[in-house]
């Protein structure tokens, strides 16, 4: 179907977290950022990190580290807005940092129940730098316009974590190279070994950018756009301008009959699996603009 605004507002209406429908209207300039912050903070705990399921798949209280990503993710949508949120997100994440500067995959669920298998049992004592270069990535988006998180030690000491691990990369998970493509990209023009590890990552791409997801659901794969979302970046030189051209009208075309997204990667709960298409929703949203699609 080709983009219809007004009924991907009704799926959000009816469909989405209430974060996640401030996002949205905050994309087309409906909303604020104060809205947005408002219901982030529902996710937020006393010590600067998030839980409660912003993390659709971790449903557990708890401050993780896979919620900081998405946190991040909303501390950059609002720019130029700043909170200070940000940073101490920042010193939270530096109170969980492993001496190496790298991030756990997850630490111990207090309710691991409807939360995928992957976050819980992970090892809290080795640094997972899946976690880590995701979560920096998106912090530099948000230093680009919060001098706070340009200048925290935690965002310093994870870099030099993610070069030295993608350093040593050989045959990484597609998950751990499509984050660390993402890293590299972000730090690109102030870490000078980015532009040769960002090439050499790029080998492990097949031709038409498409990465199979070992130990996935069914069919789950990791396509250009999930890589390379933003136009004129380093990273959109891994793949020729055809392949994103084709993916960029797979994703046009995602747009289902009820105005939203789906995911393909495994449904772990009933409220993760509603959440998730939310998310998703305003991600497609947000790469179609910015590539001039919508």
């Amino acid at each position: 179907m080709t983009f219809d605004r007004s009924v991907a507002a009704a799926f959000m209406a009816g469909h989405a977290r209430i974060l996640d429908r401030r996002r949205f209207d905050l994309l087309w300039g409906d909303g604020d950022a104060g809205g947005v912050l408002a219901a982030l903070d529902a996710y937020r705990n006393p010590g600067g990190g998030y839980g409660w399921g912003l993390e659709p798949d971790l449903r557990s209280p708890e401050s993780q580290p896979g919620a900081a990503l998405h946190a991040f993710e909303v501390f950059g949508e609002i720019a130029p807005d700043i909170s200070p949120r940000a940073a101490e997100l920042c010193d939270w994440l530096a109170s969980v940092t492993l001496p190496d500067g790298g991030l756990p995959f997850a630490l111990p669920l207090t309710v691991p129940a409807a939360t995928a298998p992957w976050w819980s049992g992970a090892p809290q004592d080795v640094s997972s730098l899946q976690i880590t270069s995701v979560s920096a990535a998106a912090a530099y988006r948000v230093a680009a316009h919060d001098p706070a998180v340009a200048a925290h030690p935690w965002l310093a000491r994870a870099t030099d974590y993610c070069l030295r691990a993608i350093e040593e990369l050989s045959d990484p998970h597609a998950y751990v190279l499509s984050f660390a493509v993402r890293f590299l990209d972000a730090v690109y023009e102030i870490r000078p070994e980015a532009a040769r590890l960002l090439e050499r990552l790029g080998g492990h791409f097949p031709a038409e950018g498409v990465l199979p997801v070992a130990g996935g659901a069914e069919g789950e794969v990791l396509r250009p756009l999930d890589v390379a979302p933003y136009p004129d970046r380093p990273a959109r030189a891994l793949f020729s301008p055809e392949v994103i051209a084709a993916d960029l009208d797979r994703l046009a075309a995602g747009q289902r009959d009820d105005g939203g997204w789906s995911v393909d990667y495994a449904r772990i709960s009933p409220a993760g699996a509603l959440e998730w298409r939310g998310v998703a929703t305003v991600g497609a949203v947000d790469v179609l603009r910015r590539n001039g699609r919508i």
